[in-house]
């Protein structure tokens, strides 16, 4: 006889943007991977960070004896003002905002479900989020034991998803009853992009219907439009009278900025007792990594100006490698169905006119991750991405769109990105000819 695991860790699966790294790990041949299932930037730190991590021995760092001590749990004053600095520099007023610096946005989201949602195994006042939404949202209520609900975005044959309607969105609100709606402005993984319009329709609803507006901006600033940026702290009391106090960001190192091993992220909130409240969550965790806090309130520093062009430079990278890999699955792969490239650093790919009903994007990514390979010049080479089921939450026995969508991240470095088409379009090849 040996001691029972927990329900929740024996029915516990791999995160859907995991999986088919974990996959390929057992793998015992010579194939190697161009990895886009997972957002993990390859683009250096900001050159300020950079700078501070060369220099952990310098006069002026505080780890030049070695040392490394527990920082205040709501984190370094530096860090914090980093993060608002940031929320600055892109034009919006950080005056009564309150930042705590967490375990990458990771732990700010798991803040989050437990700040606003409601008790441990009831189902009251659950999370609403609009599907396709980032996988890891279901991943910790499940942790946590809170609930998500959602209402749901349809990808069309042009590449566009389209928008829930107010009414269904207001629907969903009466019948569940949700204390919060997450909102993720430049979209993870469908790369929407949310206007400041948008967001503005959004908060009344969350106004209305007296709920908390949570939005997770990792990716603000990465957007491909003519828009203006966009962000919840560019909706105020002005534009949606009663909106403020109800506000939060999700903040991180991990993407603009390129630090995803930092695990820096914040929390930022323009309510201090839910502000003090997650500080005191967190005493348990006792703080976030403080050579990466160190590294990262470089950033506390550096000119508005400076920033902009630092925003600027990413957008330009992106850009490019989203347009122009969007036009070669389409021409690869006739019938093939490509979000548009209009904000983050992914793209949605729906196959479902290009196979027959019994395909199933989950098997297709194992099947990559454990056998199959294509020789590109001599290199065997697999691809890995995430297939799209697990960012739907949908009701028992609903069909998922997901069963014919897979997430693809622009993260490895162009030269590897150009290869991703012809990758898909063989190994898809491979995949029906079995």
């Amino acid at each position: 006889m040996k001691p029972q695991m927990s329900r929740h860790f024996s029915n516990r699966k791999p995160s859907a943007i995991r999986l088919a790294q974990i996959k390929f790990a057992e793998r015992k041949d010579n194939t190697k991977p161009v990895n886009t299932a997972i957002g993990n930037v390859s683009l250096p730190l900001h050159p300020a960070i950079s700078e501070r991590m060369f220099n952990l021995n310098k006069e002026d760092s505080p780890f030049k004896e070695g040392v490394v001590k527990y920082t205040a749990t709501v984190g370094m004053e530096e860090t914090n003002q980093a993060f608002l600095n940031i929320i600055a520099s892109s034009g919006f007023s950080t005056e009564g905002l309150y930042s705590q610096v967490t375990n990458g946005g990771s732990q700010a989201m798991e803040m989050v479900i437990l700040g606003v949602c409601g008790d441990a195994g009831s189902t009251d006042h659950p999370l609403l989020l609009i599907d396709a939404a980032y996988t890891n949202y279901n991943a910790m209520a499940a942790r946590v034991g809170r609930r998500t609900v959602s209402v749901s975005r349809t990808l069309g044959e042009d590449g566009n998803f389209s928008l829930p309607s107010m009414e269904e969105i207001e629907t969903v609100i009466e019948k569940e009853k949700p204390s919060a709606m997450v909102v993720i402005p430049y979209d993870n993984p469908t790369g929407q992009f949310y206007s400041l319009e948008a967001m503005k329709t959004l908060a009344e609803i969350c106004v209305k219907h007296n709920i908390w507006m949570i939005s997770d901006e990792a990716y603000r600033e990465l957007f491909y439009t003519k828009d203006v940026t966009s962000s919840i702290w560019g909706v105020t009391d002005k534009d949606v009278p009663g909106i403020e106090g109800r506000r939060i960001s999700i903040e991180t190192s991990s993407k603009v900025w390129n630090g995803c091993g930092l695990r820096i992220g914040a929390l930022v909130t323009d309510r201090k007792d839910f502000h003090e409240k997650s500080v005191a969550e967190c005493t348990a965790d006792l703080c976030s990594n403080a050579i990466g806090q160190y590294m990262f309130g470089a950033l506390a520093h550096e000119s508005h100006d400076a920033l902009g062009k630092w925003y600027e430079s990413q957008r330009n990278y992106y850009s490019k490698m989203l347009v122009s890999l969007t036009e070669e699955f389409k021409e690869l792969v006739p019938g093939i169905i490509v979000s548009n490239p209009d904000a983050s650093l992914y793209s949605v790919i729906d196959v479902r006119n290009v196979v027959d009903e019994n395909f199933n994007a989950q098997d297709f990514v194992l099947f990559c991750a454990r056998e199959g390979k294509v020789d590109i010049k001599g290199e065997e080479l697999t691809l890995l991405v995430a297939p799209m089921a697990g960012f739907y939450s949908l009701p028992e026995g609903a069909p998922n769109p997901g069963r014919t969508q897979m997430r693809i991240a622009y993260v490895e470095k162009p030269e590897r990105m150009a290869l991703v088409p012809a990758l898909f379009a063989s190994l898809l090849e491979q995949y029906k000819q079995r």
